[in-house]
């Protein structure tokens, strides 16, 4: 774990209400499935792939609006999520893997009595399929998706409406993500952002949306909260 170097907004000095986390590039190890899926998708509707990085750049928002930027028709983009869809839904449970470190780390602030959640830009049944595919519904007591708000992120909506479904304020949590989608959003929303630098975006990108803290991997998390969950006690006032 590294503090950004560029932002020092806050520092980790009591427990927080709630650990928020993005779910695909965070949690669950989706990025080489997503690729594939826009790859098939270009190439079935283009006629050929788009590079990596344009596939990849605007993972975060709602699929729809990542299919937008690429064609000025609608029908065009209705065609790429459709084809989108079908391929990534039939491959979804071969492909998708677990970080390392993710059920341990839940784990133990699950034993620490840390309230969490999910904070996601796919739709309620991808995410559900991913969330019970690993068994990770037991840790949440929110899964917001995109089919629960109508604004999404880079707009805090989403992070404001999964504070409120936990019943304490968005400045109170903690928001960890790999895009600068997340950090964006959970830095409008008032909470302390963490940049997943294993995902999506990397170090660099993460960087220019100012997250309070960097993550090197998943597990650094722990590292940072031991001092302020320390046998489950609710220490938090407030961050």
């Amino acid at each position: 774990m590294i503090m950004s170097p560029d932002t020092e907004r806050r520092q980790m000095t009591v427990r927080p209400a709630a650990v928020l986390f993005d779910l695909d590039g965070t949690l669950i190890d989706t990025i080489p499935h997503i690729l594939a899926s826009f790859r098939y998708a270009t190439e079935q509707v283009f006629g050929s792939a788009l590079s990596d990085e344009e596939l990849l750049y605007h993972v975060g928002i709602p699929l729809i609006e990542q299919m937008r930027l690429m064609t000025q028709d609608e029908a065009i983009a209705q065609r790429l999520v459709a084809v989108y869809r079908e391929f990534n839904h039939r491959t979804h449970d071969q492909m998708a893997k677990l970080y390392p470190g993710t059920i341990e780390t839940l784990t133990w602030l699950e034993s620490c009595g840390m309230t969490m959640g999910v904070v996601t830009s796919k739709g309620r049944p991808m995410a559900t399929r991913g969330i019970e595919l690993f068994g990770l519904s037991r840790f949440f007591e929110t899964v917001v998706t995109a089919d629960d708000v109508t604004k999404h992120k880079p707009d805090p909506c989403p992070v404001l409406h999964a504070a409120a479904q936990l019943g304490v304020a968005a400045s109170d949590c903690v928001f960890i993500g790999d895009s600068p989608h997340d950090i964006t959003a959970g830095n409008s929303a008032g909470s302390l952002t963490m940049g997943a630098v294993w995902g999506v975006a990397g170090r660099e990108r993460l960087a220019e949306a100012s997250p309070d803290f960097m993550l090197e991997t998943l597990g650094g998390l722990r590292d940072l909260l031991t001092d302020v969950c320390v046998d489950g006690v609710p220490l938090h006032q407030g961050i």
